[in-house]
């Protein structure tokens, strides 16, 4: 058993210990991965927050276009510059908080890696304008880019990272890999090659070739296209061995031991599957995976009265059959005779429901009707088939997480339960921050 991870029991994955995890000084980089839709964005807000609050001095980079992240934390907007979260951090903690612009940071690298006459010309030129700003892998390249630049500036002793949404959660490691091989490979070689190859002999040699070349691409690109690509190329030549450098440094760093990556899914089948994908994946990338986030689990408090009772006691209610009505409650001889388990008090007994706020609505609805009235017997029924429901959503959740651990036993797990709404503040994110530690979800 690796160390920072706790044990649920015989038949349970192992439990991650999300607070050792944040409070180990080793930890220098949190990667958070995962299909889209499952919560990433709120996992490295809420991890971000809760490791300032324990004293690290964290930076969180987030690509959501959504700015979720900004609203969260009390701040009007998020751009390529870390700006500082205010109220949070404690003992020399604080939190600084970025949302990658893909464009500015491919220019930014321009303009590092070029004088200035040179930059200005690659920043001009359309082809560079259009590949900066929406070619497949450039969002993510750009991700590992800043990654790499916020690591090298040492402000932080803890980057946490929400990586691209994306159609796969491999993108995240493929599309680097592949916009490098684009820059350095034949197709730019090519089109570098009159550059390339000095005086009229070399040129004359070229010329039938190049000539075939260019007439077949100005017909698939058009003739201003391919113009702009070969300028562009032109310009970029000496920075094409940067970009697959960079690239492949910033990977072995994903590989240090400084780095944790946390797979974040939903427990339904779809996330589930390619979080195991991902996490074979990371096996064979040899990148340290910390575990899973299990994020929008749903548990009961009332958790003894299964499914089966809760329908059989609804249709005996609405059948006006097994009910005591004494002031007015509504309660299941029949449930609560057979084994003792106190599943007539489902309705008047706030701990026993899936649902507090429903419970307590329904609760008061309930003293105020009259002793006789019908709609004890309906609320109670209607009470009892939401807990049902609720109970065939936790076992289908079990299911669906009990295929993944079978597959992958050895991957540490934190369940986070489902809030009622959505996080749009930083209590909402400590509240998450809290769920993470705790590992399971309320009720289970």
């Amino acid at each position: 058993m690796s160390e920072g991870v706790d044990t649920l029991g015989l038949d349970s994955p192992p439990r991650l210990a999300v607070d050792g995890l944040l409070d180990d000084p080793g930890t220098r980089i949190i990667v958070c991965c995962g299909a889209g839709g499952v919560g990433k964005t709120t996992t490295a807000a809420a991890l971000g927050v809760r490791a300032a609050e324990r004293g690290r001095k964290a930076v969180v980079l987030t690509i959501d276009p959504a700015r979720r992240l900004a609203q969260s934390m009390g701040i009007d907007s998020l751009d390529n510059t870390p700006r500082e979260v205010g109220g949070v951090g404690t003992d020399g903690g604080g939190l600084h908080a970025m949302m990658l612009d893909m464009k500015r940071t491919f220019d930014e690298i321009v303009e590092a890696h070029a004088d200035a006459e040179r930059a200005k010309a690659i920043l001009a030129n359309p082809f560079y304008q259009s590949l900066s700003a929406g070619f497949a892998g450039t969002q993510e390249y750009m991700a590992m880019e800043k990654l790499g630049q916020l690591r090298a500036r040492d402000d932080w002793d803890l980057i946490i990272v929400d990586t691209p949404p994306s159609r796969s959660a491999l993108d995240f490691l493929d599309a680097p890999k592949r916009l490098g091989s684009f820059l350095d490979g034949k197709f730019i070689r090519v089109l570098m090659a009159p550059a390339k190859v000095g005086g009229r002999a070399g040129m004359k040699f070229l010329n039938v070739g190049m000539s075939i070349m260019t007439g077949t691409l100005s017909k698939l690109m058009g003739a201003s296209l391919l113009k702009d690509v070969q300028t562009f190329v032109a310009a970029m030549d000496t920075m094409f061995g940067g970009f697959r450098t960079r690239a492949d440094a910033t990977f072995r760093l994903l590989q240090a031991p400084g780095t944790a990556f946390l797979v974040v899914a939903a427990p339904e089948p779809d996330a589930l599957r390619e979080a195991a994908y991902f996490v074979e994946r990371l096996a064979a990338e040899k990148m340290p995976l910390a575990g899973l986030v299990l994020n929008r689990v749903h548990g009961s408090g009332a958790d003894q009265l299964s499914a089966e009772r809760a329908l059989a006691a609804a249709e005996n209610l609405e059948d006006g059959g097994i009910v005591d009505q004494e002031s007015g409650k509504a309660g299941l001889r029949d449930s609560a005779d057979d084994d003792g388990s106190p599943a007539g008090s489902s309705a008047g007994s706030s701990d026993k429901t899936t649902d507090d706020t429903t419970h307590d609505t329904i609760d008061d609805t309930i003293d105020s009707a009259p002793d006789d009235t019908p709609v004890v017997d309906e609320i109670t029924a209607g009470l009892l088939r939401l807990h049902a429901e609720r109970m065939q959503v936790i076992a289908r959740e079990q299911r669906t997480r009990d295929r993944f651990t079978s597959l992958h036993p050895e991957v540490a797990v934190a369940e986070v339960a489902a809030l009622p709404g959505d996080v749009h503040d930083l209590a909402g994110l400590r509240a998450i921050g809290e769920r993470l530690a705790a590992g399971v979800p309320a009720g289970a």
